[in-house]
């Protein structure tokens, strides 16, 4: 059974700094791709962050040159280094990880059950 974890998150003032992390265990699999989503109150799911097998990142626009998302190969970890925080990154942020199995070659996705973080003064 896989699981995936987030830790860190919580409450910084603009400006701040926050660093998540994310774990994915259980089942032998390979790293297809991982990466951080959120979710603002009344707003759709957005992608923030992604990583590749390859090494290759993806950010989002609003993000760009702010956060900087990395990785832990061997421990099927990333991490996303979230500087010069502003309110409007309050959400709920997800991990997700796309996750090949080795037993019968397919894929799938599996997402963490989210942490907040919110930025206000």
């Amino acid at each position: 059974q896989v699981q995936v974890v987030e830790t860190g998150g919580g409450w910084m003032q603009p400006g701040g700094s926050l660093t998540l992390s994310c774990a994915a265990s259980g089942s032998s699999f390979t790293v297809n791709a991982m990466g951080w989503y959120r979710q603002a109150p009344g707003k759709e799911r957005e992608l923030v962050a992604a990583i590749t097998r390859s090494g290759d990142e993806v950010y989002a626009g609003s993000v760009k040159g702010r956060f900087t998302i990395s990785r832990d190969i061997d421990k099927n970890s990333i991490y996303l280094q979230m500087n010069s925080l502003k309110p409007e990154d309050t959400a709920v942020y997800y991990c997700n990880a796309d996750l090949l199995f080795s037993a019968n070659l397919t894929s799938r996705d599996y997402w963490g059950q989210g942490t907040q973080v919110t930025v206000s003064s």
